[in-house]
């Protein structure tokens, strides 16, 4: 029998217990339960050393939530790897896509949220599910995902499909922006989206500090910006990736 490895990745220890021993007692499913993000993380990484591979992950969307209050969540950030410091559901998943695309993930939700699922799909998740639906329903939708398909409350599809076509407008005009851009200033872009300060950029393309002003000037003001976060904001939305930090400048 072929079995499926689930990882149940939830901070309310009751519920990822719950869950994991009634998915524990279907004959042909595999379970383990984490309480974090890093945690999560570990326990993919492990699986992935030993030959034993996780197939499925279930998060809770509002992972971390507790911990993080007045605090802004990480950002999602798609094409980056998997850091130990992720800890919301949502950055989870993409940091599990890079890292691990092979593995399937669904999002475990409290409440039905339009805005939170298309985020979840743009970020790899194959599935929204309430967590008060059932386990035979649950069930269905991780073998599902196992078959490349997609799930999400009829109820949200409206929704979700709304969110997803403004993303998209939003990401045209992003990328409409970037093009407007000297090969240059994009390389400077690309240094901010790794998070480099003036001095650094400076150094990384021998250029002065004030010559690394002035382009950072004209980015900001091409891409329609007034600060550094939107302007790495925007470039993340028209696909931009960070400057290699480990290539030799």
């Amino acid at each position: 029998m072929v079995r499926i490895r689930v990882l149940v990745v939830d901070d309310h220890r009751i519920f990822a217990e719950s869950l994991a021993a009634a998915l524990a007692a279907e004959p042909d499913v595999e379970v383990a339960a984490a309480g974090s993000g890093p945690a999560a993380l570990r326990c993919l990484d492990r699986g992935a050393a030993e030959g034993r591979r996780f197939d499925v992950l279930l998060v809770d969307a509002d992972l971390g939530a507790a911990s993080m209050q007045g605090m802004r969540p990480p950002a999602v950030v798609p094409d980056g790897p998997a850091q130990e410091g992720l800890v919301d559901g949502i950055s989870l998943v993409a940091g599990v896509r890079s890292g691990q695309p092979a593995v399937r993930t669904v999002v475990l939700a409290e409440c039905d949220d339009p805005r939170r699922a298309a985020l979840a799909l743009q970020a790899g998740a194959s599935g929204w599910v309430a967590k008060d639906c059932s386990l035979s329903r649950l069930l269905a939708v991780i073998r599902g995902v196992l078959r490349d398909e997609t799930h999400l409350p009829p109820a949200l599809l409206t929704g979700v499909l709304r969110e997803l076509t403004a993303a998209r407008k939003h990401r045209t005009e992003s990328e409409r922006l970037v093009e407007s851009l000297t090969p240059r200033e994009r390389e400077v872009l690309r240094c901010m989206v790794a998070g480099l300060g003036r001095k650094a950029v400076a150094e990384r393309l021998f250029l002065s500090p004030h010559t690394v002003r002035t382009h950072m000037q004209n980015v900001l003001g091409k891409l329609g910006v007034h600060s550094t976060l939107a302007a790495v904001a925007l470039a993340r939305r028209a696909g931009v990736g960070p400057v290699d930090l480990e290539a030799a400048s």
